[in-house]
């Protein structure tokens, strides 16, 4: 009897160390290696870019600066325009 009560109880030991699931094991790499890895992605990246020359970029440079004057110019045309608009509509003398 006293065996049957052992056999029953090494059973179950043996069934919930059984039942248990093994801790798992993470296949990530470390974050050290994860930071390397993206880094060398990243220069690999910057090798593919091509950079505008000395001539390209000053050309955009002068159409930028011609695009901010002629808008400057518009914009402060237009806010003169309708304050002597409202002027006329008020009645005022500036």
């Amino acid at each position: 009897m006293a065996d049957k009560k052992q056999d029953t109880a090494k059973k179950a030991v043996e069934k919930k160390a059984a039942d248990k699931k093994p801790a798992k094991k993470s296949n990530k790499p470390s974050a050290f290696k994860r930071l390397v890895k993206y880094l060398s992605a990243c220069k690999g990246e910057l090798k593919k870019i091509t950079w505008p020359s000395v001539s390209q970029t000053t050309r955009n440079f002068g159409v930028v600066m011609a695009v901010i004057i002629v808008m400057g110019i518009f914009i402060f045309a237009l806010d003169q325009g309708l304050y002597a608009l409202l002027g006329l509509v008020m009645n005022t003398s500036a």
